[in-house]
């Protein structure tokens, strides 16, 4: 039987917790075009956004419409869970006339985009070949953590895996990690692995490290940090960003051995590809593999990090809205 999902034209929207990010897809065989981007704070509600990008655009109602959006999906009710923005995927679905509707992570939208992804889309951290038919990996850090993955499901096909892997427990490598970790078990009551691996956790890390040395506290922001570390006068700054990277390694390579992700590990979000040249210095990779008995296992599994000009996340959910 065929199913018929009329969804053109459509909106695409790749909404996080700072960035709403649009994109209107025309047909089928046209790629995602007039791409704009607004602060979420800028906007009471997403329906808000919409129209002011359909609006502002001169677009006539979209017949489809496909979400990548920041938060878990576990109902009609969705609460971001790094912004204030809450809403009715039905009540969505009714306020905008839409035919269609597909509301899905954001993470889980990354991965599908994956195997459209060409080699200008990605930067090489390391070595490593990727193995055929194996799971695949993506995580993220944004203004929150993403993660998700393709895991294999009968010859040349791969469905993705819907989680909220960044709040898994962060686990520390060696004392000076421990005791930042007990900082912010202290601070969070939990201390999860986006609580570090965020825009937010960066200064996390900023102010644990400046504790940690006996300093007082300055009110930074993330791009504050990153600034004064490269510049290399804030020991504090540079502390953080080597937690940071540390981490970020780490928990990596906790996921690559979860999934069994041989087909490669990728890694979104908007901080990495700011970070290139300091991430390629960094003890990333080493952490990666430092797994013990399965470093070479690791070895062999390549990372990248994706630097995409457009969200890969549009080609992801416009591949959930064409799925039954």
């Amino acid at each position: 039987m065929t199913i018929d999902i009329p969804s053109f034209p459509r909106l695409l929207g790749d909404i996080g917790g700072t960035n709403a990010r649009f994109a209107w897809q025309e047909r089928a065989d046209t790629p995602p075009a007039d791409v704009a981007t607004y602060l979420c704070a800028q906007q009471a509600t997403l329906l808000d956004a919409i129209r002011h990008y359909l609006a502002g655009h001169g677009k006539p109602a979209p017949r489809g419409c496909g979400l990548a959006i920041a938060t878990p999906i576990t109902g009609d009710r969705v609460q971001m869970t790094n912004h204030h923005w809450s809403f009715s995927i039905s009540g969505l679905q009714r306020d905008l006339a839409l035919e269609r509707l597909t509301v899905i992570n954001d993470f889980t939208a990354l991965a599908l985009a994956l195997p459209t992804l060409t080699a200008e889309d990605l930067h090489p951290v390391g070595a490593g070949t990727p193995a055929t038919d194996c799971a695949i990996a993506v995580l993220g850090p944004g203004t929150g953590l993403g993660v998700s993955g393709l895991i294999p499901a009968g010859p040349g096909r791969r469905v993705p895996i819907t989680g909220e892997g960044g709040h898994v427990s962060l686990a520390a490598a060696d004392p000076r990690e421990a005791a930042v970790v007990e900082r912010l078990k202290q601070r969070f009551g939990h201390a999860s692995a986006e609580r570090a691996l965020s825009g937010p956790g960066l200064v996390n890390l900023y102010e644990a490290a400046c504790a940690l040395a006996g300093r007082s506290v300055e009110a930074l922001g993330p791009a504050d940090v990153i600034a004064r570390a490269r510049s290399g006068n804030d020991p504090c700054c540079v502390a953080a960003l080597d937690l940071f990277f540390g981490f970020l390694g780490s928990v990596a390579g906790n996921l690559a051995l979860t999934l069994g992700a041989r087909g490669g590990l990728y890694i979104g979000g908007g901080i990495a590809p700011r970070l290139l040249p300091e991430l390629e210095r960094s003890t990333f990779r080493e952490r990666f593999e430092a797994k013990g008995r399965f470093r070479d296992y690791l070895a062999a599994i390549p990372t990248w990090v994706i630097h995409s000009t457009v969200s890969p996340a549009f080609a992801g959910v416009a591949r959930a809205l064409d799925m039954p």
